[in-house]
Parts: structure tokens; sequence; C-alpha cells
């Protein structure tokens, strides 16, 4: 261990920077007495093998503590102390014998005998903390990879989890690379062969496990402690530097094979708690600065319902945020995120809503942020919903409101068709407002919060029995229908309605305006047992069955022909930058019942159809949707003079697999007037108006 000279070293930049000879430390503690520079042999060591103890005469600036230590190296482990007041009833939580993770450091080791309540409880916890580790990110080798910026109307998300996607041994992975970014990087054939061209992983900032129910872990991973660090235990080797270049090596391969990288970011909370929570970082340095807290100060607001609210819109807090996403985009080439709880960070110190929230703002005017796609989560936990009304200019939402228009549609719920009409057309209700473009709209039916596509159809309610808590947690109005029987079924009728029930919600959401996410597994009716809160089961519950694949073998395929027919269709330039409004003139749009030209949008209708001329004219489509459930004859419209096509049959999702979805040059002719359309099923026809290509 070296034992040279510490010199002052400099306030910026912080966190620990590797320079000629050393590193820099810098930390911000306002109300801090004393802070304690912490140097670790390996994150198992008891104790530090040197402190090294900062003197605010020599070591600070303004509120920021630093110092150079000469001969360190990217590796080196280290940790803060900070001493101060412990005054909850000030705000302020100072516990000198914490060992405290670095807020901008870029890795995190995780001794083996981790303890998170020893965080929580009177005395030392070296032996048994997170501890962070000195990194340089400049000694990758990115090949000339940079974020590959698809625009949004070229877009499919796939949203998934990085441990879950390949842990379950079906995987065909090697053990020591199942749930990891290498496991994921041995998956990208199947990505791409599926036609998504994003991926959004789950949380994968360095998070608590052990912030779950006694026997259970967390999994989902939205209980951050870290904001800057990928976790580590997503790696597939030991060293603590090593996952960061294994989380690069995804990245550079996702972009090779034309897939962005969006990461669920979590900046509205953190794994700290309530007032009984555990010391780890935030709390232990600047916990008023850190934390919106009550009045009365000893006490978290708590907006999130994770017990602590990050107080975003702080000076200090806007700057680590807006690090943070520089970080990622700059040195790990991640193209979007995508804000768990986005509402929170338009909220003020004293947790009211801003007009204007300067971190939104901030995080959106950002020059090195420029093209990066910002997705948001436009609510809280706390009633805040500002989908439609969330500020920015550029900033894409989830459409929380498509889910459950779409969901009651195909359930058969009175009083749907109107609003499943806006939905399919990228929600004008919502955006048109804001003259923005159609894809400000992300549209979903299904997302890891929540039934999985399989669960949505085939439970009436929830069953989280295995989280422990009574079936207390999760949602219990969830827009589902079982098709006739609780939980898996051998009754043949009932499964061919549940895989037309699938097939009609992936159509839905493919082929309306917007863009569409869909959910690991949801192509393979992946199911969760009808647990439709499962943040705490690492185990088979969650993990993606590969044996599906061939079990569900026609769902698969037609997601894969539909992402393809999405791929194809005419969609709007880049360079034409038309807003929802325009598109919607331009497309020519006219609506139909049973009947052409005679819609039926009473409270008791079932039934829609429209006909649409692509925003080129190069395509006519004419859908019917009957959610009724009784077959219906649909008269179709003349074709055109301008074609010398007739109708072809593109898709039918009562048709089973092949039949159910055709490509373009395969799709069979529809001669005749009308069309059947059978009960709960969807059909799309078209036909070329120019040479299609």
């Amino acid at each position: 261990m070296n034992t040279g000279v510490v010199q002052k070293g400099s306030s910026a930049p912080l966190g620990a920077t590797v320079r000629d000879g050393g590193v820099n430390f810098s930390v911000f503690s306002k109300n801090a007495t004393l802070v304690e520079l912490l140097l670790f042999d390996d994150e198992n060591a008891a104790k530090p093998v040197r402190i090294i103890a900062l003197d605010p005469r020599r070591h600070r600036t303004y509120h920021y503590w630093h110092a150079f230590v000469p001969d360190l190296e990217p590796g080196q482990v280290y940790a803060y102390r900070a001493h101060g007041s412990f005054a909850p009833e000030q705000g302020l939580r100072f516990d000198g014998e914490k060992v405290l993770l670095d807020p901008y450091g870029l890795a995190v080791a995780v001794p083996d005998a981790y303890n998170r309540k020893a965080a929580s409880r009177p005395g030392g916890n070296a032996a048994v903390a997170m501890k962070s580790v000195v990194a340089d990110p400049g000694r990758y080798d990115w090949q000339g990879d940079v974020p590959l910026r698809r625009p949004f109307a070229e877009t499919v998300i796939y949203e998934l989890h990085v441990r879950g996607f390949t842990r379950d041994p079906s995987s065909g992975i090697a053990s020591e690379k199942r749930g990891t970014y290498s496991g994921l990087i041995e998956k990208i054939p199947y990505l791409k062969d599926l036609g998504i061209t994003a991926v959004e992983l789950l949380p994968v900032f360095q998070f608590d496990p052990q912030d779950a129910p006694q026997g259970r872990v967390n999994y989902w991973g939205y209980q951050p402690v870290s904001f800057f660090a990928p976790h580590h235990a997503y790696g597939s080797r030991k060293g603590p530097l090593d996952v960061l270049d294994e989380f690069r090596d995804m990245v550079k391969a996702l972009h090779r094979a034309g897939i962005e990288v969006i990461l669920d970011v979590v900046f509205n909370h953190t794994t700290e708690g309530g007032q009984d929570g555990p010391t780890l970082c935030y709390r232990g340095l600047a916990n008023d600065f850190y934390y919106i807290l009550e009045k009365d100060k000893s006490r978290y607001a708590d907006y999130t319902g994770c017990g602590n609210t990050l107080n975003a819109n702080q000076p200090i807090v806007r700057r680590l945020i807006q690090d943070s996403l520089r970080y990622w985009v700059t040195q790990m080439h991640v193209d979007g995120f995508r804000f768990d709880l986005a509402a929170i960070l338009s909220r003020d110190e004293a947790g009211h809503p801003l007009p204007n929230p300067p971190v939104l703002w901030d995080i959106e005017s950002d020059p090195l942020l420029a093209g990066t796609k910002l997705i948001a989560e436009a609510w809280d936990a706390a009633g805040l919903y500002q989908v439609g009304s969330f500020v920015g200019d550029t900033w894409q939402e989830w459409n929380g409101r498509f889910r459950d228009d779409v969901r009651r549609f195909l359930k058969g719920d009175k009083g749907t068709v109107s609003p499943l009409a806006s939905r399919l057309l990228g929600s004008p209700d919502i955006y048109g407002h804001e003259e923005r473009e159609a894809e400000q709209s992300v549209n979903f039916v299904t997302c890891h919060d929540g039934f999985t596509l399989n669960d949505l159809v085939s439970y009436n309610e929830k069953h989280n029995e295995a989280n422990g808590e009574d079936n207390r947690d999760g949602a219990n109005d969830n827009l589902s229908w079982n098709c006739g029987a609780e939980g898996p079924s051998d009754d043949a009728a009932i499964e061919a309605l549940r895989n037309r029930q699938v097939k009609n919600f992936h159509a839905l959401e493919l082929l309306a305006a917007g863009t569409p996410m869909l959910l690991m597994g949801d192509e393979v009716r992946r199911s969760q047992r009808g647990n439709n809160n499962a943040y705490c089961q690492d185990n088979e519950i969650s993990w993606f069955d590969w044996s599906l694949l061939e079990r569900h073998a026609d769902i698969h395929r037609f997601v894969r022909q539909l992402n393809a027919f999405r791929h194809r269709r005419d969609v709007v330039a880049e360079q034409d930058r038309f807003s929802l409004n325009e598109l919607l003139r331009r497309a020519q749009i006219h609506w139909h019942g049973v009947a052409l030209d005679r819609p039926d949008w009473s409270e008791d209708s079932h039934t829609l159809a429209f006909t649409l001329r692509s925003v080129h004219a190069r395509f006519l489509f004419h859908g019917m949707l009957n959610a009724y459930w009784e077959p219906l004859a649909f008269e179709l419209p003349p074709v055109p003079a301008e074609s010398r096509q007739t109708w072809r049959r593109c898709i039918d999702t009562a048709l089973a697999s092949p039949d159910d979805i055709n490509s373009w040059e395969k799709a069979p002719l529809v001669g005749q007037a009308t069309y059947v359309v059978k009960p709960r099923s969807v059909v799309l026809l078209a036909l070329a108006l120019q040479e299609a290509t």
C-alpha cells in the first residue's frame, strides 16, 4: 500500500479521477466536520489498510472535500466516512462509523459477507459494506463504436431484464455466463431475428439486492445505490472493474447488430429508504441535500412508495443526475434512458410540482445528450399524473392510457371503441396539442410491472402469494380476462381463444401510430404464474423459459412477421418531420363499422373498421376489429382505380399459423365484397397503390 504524502488535490471533477502519478478524490459534504478517505486492499478486507483524514483547512474547497493520493491505480478499493452531527430534526444523519460509497464512484465492489442491516445498526461495518473502486473509463477500445441515433419512427423497443433473459438453464448459455451481460451478447441473434431495434434494460445501476422482504431478493433493481456503476452481479468475471468492460462489450455488440441500448434509470429515490433505513452513501454525506424532507426534517417525503424521494431539483442533485447521464452516453455509449416515476423530477424541494423543472430542462438542453432518447414514465406514486403534459420538447412518454384502453376493448368492455380509435392514431386527444411527432406516445400493453401478456389472458386475479405479503401487494385492477378458466388450462377452446387474444394485443400495439414497446417473453407467452409484482422473484417465475420458443412457435412467428410488416410499412422519413396532426391529415383515414362509412361509436359497440392511405400514398390498408363474441360480416371498400391489384389478407388472428399472418408477397387475395371476421379477432387487408419496395 502506498504511503506517499497526500497532496491537496482538486475539488473537480467529483469522484475518483486517475491522473499522472496517482488518483484525485473529491466528494461533496457541506455539514461534515471531518471526512476520512479509506483505502482497502480488496472488497473483503475487514478494515481499511490506510485512513486519510482530510484536513478541512487544506483539503476542503467550498463544500467539497478533496485529496490527491500518489501512486494509486485503477482497481483501488476505497470508501469514505463522514463525521458530524446526528441531528435528524435538523435533517442531519452523520454516522462516523459507517463506510460510505462515493456518489460519483464508477465501480462498486461488494464483499462476500455484504450485510445491509449492519448499515442500520450502531457500530462500524467496514468488513460487510459495499465499497467504491477507482476506474479509468478511457482505457477501453470502442473500435469506432458510437450511439446509433435511430429515429423513433423506426424504433421497436423490447423491455428485458439482463439476468432474467438468460438465467434459466433452458437458455443454452454456459452456466458461468447465464444472467450476465455476456449471456445477453449470445442472444443478440435472437433479438435481431425478432425484429426489435432497441433493448430497454431494467435497472443496471448498482442496486442493493438485499432491499427486499425477509428471505427474498430485490430482482428488478429499482433500489439504486450508485448512479454511475454498472451492477456488479451482472458481470460474468470476478474483478471489480471487469464489469465495466463487459457492459461495454455488450453495448458494442448490440450496436453492431443495429440494436440500441436504452437504460431504465431511477433518479427518484435510493435504496437508503426511510428514517430507519441503512446509511450507505447519500444519507451519511449530505442527507438534507440529497433527499426531500418533511417539515419535520427527521422524516422523508415519500412520493415513490420506497421510503424516500431524491431532491432532484436541488443544484447538487441536479448536477449528479446530469453528470450520470453524460457519463453513460459519452463513456458507456448508451442510446437513451427511460426515467422511472419521472413526474417526481418535476417536484421542488418542498415536493410541489414546478411548471418548468430545472433538472428536466438541464437534461433536455444538454448538448452532450442531444439526440439521446429520453422516455418518461410520466407519473409518480403520490398521484401526480403528467401523461400528455410532461414538460419539454423532446421527451417521449409511456402511454398508460394506451395500455388500459386496448385492454378494455379486447376484454369486451363497454364504451371502448372511441378511446381505442384515438390510441391507434397515436393518441391525438392526449398529444395533439403539442404539435409533436406521432412517436411521442410509447405504446405498451404489458411491462415488467404487472401481468405478462400470457397472464393477462389467463388470470382474472393476481396471485402474488410467493411474495410473502399475503397477496396484498401489486395492482388489484388489471383489466385482465382469463378467457374462461383461472390459470393454465387443458381446454383446447380456451387455449385457442387465449392465443387469439395474445395475437390481437400484439397486432394493435405494433400497428398503432407511436413507438411500440414489447415485454420480454410476450412473444412466446411467458408466464409469471399470475404474479403481477414479481420484483422479489429471482427464480423461474421471472426468468425467460426458452423452451417456450418451441411450445409457442406460432406466437413467436406472428410477432416476427408483424415486426417485419411494421418495418416495411410506409414510415415517415426523418426529413419529413411531420407532427402527429399533419401525419393524420396526410394519411387519409376513414372510419367504418360492419357497414362502410357507418362507424358505431355507441356505448355497446365492440367493432371498428378503418381504411387508411399511407402518408406517401404507397399502400392502402383496411383493418377490421371484432371484439364481439360472434362472427360478423364486414363490408369491404372497393379497390381504387389507381390500383390494378385486389385486397390481400395480411393478418387474420383467428386463423391458425401460418395463415394468421403473411408477408406481402404471400398474402392470399380477397376478392369478395364482404369478409367474415371471427369472434374476438383482428383482420388487416392491404394493397399496393405503387410498387412496394
